[in-house]
């Protein structure tokens, strides 16, 4: 059984690098988090002291971290992974990036003689604790098989989409679909509702038909019970959209819609950032008073 490396055991890299453990894998974690990494040694792993570190002892090094800026210094940097990567090893970057960095990290990686695949999930918190991912996979496909079952242990369903840069391309559509699909349910109710029609006589009459979505079915019953809790940071679907309109500008693709929505999403996160100052000048203003 392959020895495996997780870098980056945060919100998403915690519950998978725990899925991983408790089918039989033998890993060894890092992660700047030290509470973290703390929480996953408990559950059984072993630490490492540097992404270094963690390659030198790992076959397969998995990497789950925020943007492209922090997997190409993980990887690519100071006592980073591929420092520690020996010749047949292979990366599974698991973060959401921009598919050209995939390809350039894949490039370096190659010239040591490691093999790269660019895997981004998609599922949230919820389906990382339970394993069931969504997982979309780029790169070689005799290197795919190899990992495979690893992969498996950690997603619902396993998709090899084509050469490197593939699957973070098949994150960022995914990304752009279910961002404009709650905009349009959110502006479809809106219309309902002040049209004097209940909502929830909406969703089941649209449900069935080319309205309906796997968005739709996990988000419309929420807003009908009046839980509004995210189910994902909007500064990450930020990111996420920012690195689509980077990619399609570079290959010259209009994106009208995702523009539009990257916009929405802007708004709503100075919003947030406008209400959270209000909520504390209210709190000091208060105290002082006091």
């Amino acid at each position: 059984m392959k020895k495996i490396g997780f870098v980056g055991v945060g919100i998403m890299g915690k519950p998978m690098a725990k899925n991983l453990l408790k089918a039989g894998y033998s890993i060894i974690v890092y992660d700047i988090n030290d509470a973290a990494v703390k929480e996953v040694v408990e559950a059984g792993a072993k630490e490492g002291k540097s992404s270094k570190d963690v390659a030198e002892q790992s076959d397969v090094i998995i990497t789950m971290l925020p943007n492209s800026p922090e997997v190409k210094e993980v990887v690519l940097g100071k006592d980073g992974v591929l420092e520690g990567a020996r010749s047949g090893s292979i990366i599974i970057d698991m973060s959401s990036i921009a598919p050209l960095v995939s390809k350039e990290i894949s490039d370096k990686a190659k010239e040591k003689g490691v093999a790269m695949l660019d895997a981004p999930v998609s599922g949230g918190e919820p389906k990382a604790i339970e394993g069931t991912l969504a997982i979309m996979v780029g790169g070689p496909e005799e290197t795919f098989e190899e990992v495979k079952d690893i992969l498996a242990v950690m997603g619902g369903s396993v998709t090899h989409v084509g050469e490197i840069g593939s699957g973070n391309t098949a994150k960022l559509a995914n990304q752009i679909i279910v961002a404009l699909n709650i905009a349009a349910m959110s502006e479809a109710m809106v219309l309902a509702t002040k049209a004097g029609v209940e909502p929830e006589k909406v969703y089941n009459a649209i449900r069935g038909g080319l309205a309906g979505s796997t968005v739709l079915d996990a988000k419309m019953p929420m807003v009908l019970e009046g839980n509004f809790k995210p189910g994902f940071r909007i500064e990450l679907h930020i990111k996420d959209l920012m690195n689509a309109l980077e990619t399609a500008h570079k290959l010259c693709v209009p994106v009208p819609l995702s523009s539009q929505i990257l916009e929405i999403m802007q708004a709503l996160k100075v919003d947030e950032k406008l209400r959270m100052t209000t909520g504390e000048l209210s709190s000091s203003m208060k105290s002082l008073q006091e």
